[in-house]
């Protein structure tokens, strides 16, 4: 094996390891086991679980950011942007599963892009300037955008941390219903939201 090779290898392992077990619970002596290799090339590679641990974080931060980023990326209708945002949340859990895992645990070892929340917040800044723009156009504070920014991506965060578990309703279903309860508001949802 090359040196990326047995790098990306290690990082593998490592991945399935740290959402099985967490941070706490994975050992280097663990991942090197299931490497099949020695502690030292770990060691070598990465420094210690702490290394392992960072690029994993990272490398997971920056899929799940692009995902999003590119959800809101194109000019749409708000309702549309708050529908692919939602998706593409639901599309990261469900295509790394073990890496959303990981993010949403705890972990006393912080990544060099931050942590989850720090991610969301990344992410409802982008939610905020799309709702300021929309909600001076409609006559409404755009001071609140922020506070509405947050309240829409929590939501749709904590739903993903539950749907990870349930994996039910569908991820389309799911989407549709969360559209529904933010654009609708609970006064007027509608009876069967449209996937």
């Amino acid at each position: 094996m090359t040196g990326e090779e047995r790098r990306q290898q290690l990082l593998d392992v490592a991945r399935t390891l740290f959402a099985e077990k967490g941070f706490d619970g994975a050992s280097v002596e663990e991942i090197a086991h299931r490497a099949n290799v020695s502690k030292p090339v770990v060691y070598e590679h990465f420094g210690g679980k702490e290394g392992v641990y960072a690029v994993v974080v990272d490398r997971e931060m920056h899929n799940l950011l692009a995902k999003m980023t590119s959800a809101l990326a194109e000019e749409a209708h708000p309702r549309m942007l708050l529908e692919r945002a939602a998706v593409a949340l639901l599309d990261y859990v469900e295509g790394s599963a073990d890496g959303f895992r990981i993010l949403v645990r705890a972990s006393p070892v912080a990544s060099a892009t931050g942590t989850f929340s720090s991610l969301l917040n990344d992410i409802a800044s982008q939610v905020e300037d799309i709702l300021g723009v929309q909600f001076s156009s409609r006559g409404y504070d755009p001071k609140l955008a922020a506070l509405y920014s947050q309240a829409l991506v929590g939501m749709v965060a904590l739903t993903g941390q539950w749907w990870l578990d349930v994996r039910k309703p569908r991820k389309e279903e799911v989407a549709a219903h969360l559209v529904n309860l933010s654009w609708n508001g609970l006064s007027h949802l509608e009876n069967g939201p449209v996937a």
